[in-house]
């Protein structure tokens, strides 16, 4: 009998089918009006299912909006910081750069959880709202990652010296998540990918992998 690789695909149970089917009903409900405006049993009707049902698998909504965002935090990871998420993974700084670009050309095609992260993210700045500490965590932890590939990063290229990685960091994401907000408003009028790479260039930081796509102002 011949042992099955680590690496290969697992069928899912039967439950775990539902629990996907239920989170993609949820994902796709909040991006289109956010959180607060969604109930459990809009998300059971959308995936097929009762109430009673549902509640078998998620204790409520604010599990399964957790659970949503820690999904996407996961491939954001694996894409940005493989090495993180998979200890012995290689990744230099420029591979998590190239990532960092990559992660923005997938967003440009996934306008449903770009809807999302940016309905759910002005949502939680309420103190009061479930997500309210994870945001608040997530920048944290991003803020940081980035501010320390941006210094690895320097140390190898021509850039400015007056510059700090952790103010770089700052502009960095508030651009990545200005520019969604933008482009869901009128995506033909913003390409991402090449204004973060002409950002990015202004740092002597811009990717070696090729020219962007899309038309950037001077």
């Amino acid at each position: 009998m011949t042992d099955r690789p680590d690496d290969a695909p697992q069928r899912l149970s039967k439950g775990e089918r539902t629990r996907a089917r239920i989170l993609e009903s949820a994902t796709e409900l909040f991006s289109r009006t956010g959180f607060n405006a969604v109930s459990l049993r809009d998300i059971a009707a959308h995936a097929g299912m009762t109430h009673a049902g549902l509640l078998h698998h998620f204790p409520g909504k604010e599990a399964m909006l957790l659970e949503v965002l820690a999904q996407r935090d996961r491939t954001d990871a694996q894409t940005v910081f493989p090495d993180i998420v998979r200890p012995g993974t290689p990744a230099q700084p420029s591979d998590r750069l190239r990532g960092l670009v990559d992660l923005v050309v997938r967003n440009s095609r996934t306008h449903g959880m770009v809807a999302l992260y940016t309905k759910l993210s002005a949502e939680a700045t309420d103190p009061g709202h479930p997500a309210h500490h994870y945001f608040r965590e997530r920048y944290r932890v991003v803020r940081a990652e980035l501010t320390g590939l941006i210094g690895d990063l320097q140390a190898g290229a021509d850039a400015p010296a007056d510059v700090e990685p952790a103010v770089v960091a700052v502009q960095l994401l508030a651009l990545m998540d200005g520019l969604q907000t933008q482009w869901l408003l009128e995506p033909e009028a913003v390409p991402m990918e090449a204004l973060v790479r002409a950002f990015l260039a202004r740092f002597g930081l811009a990717p070696d992998d090729g020219a962007a796509r899309g038309p950037v102002s001077a």
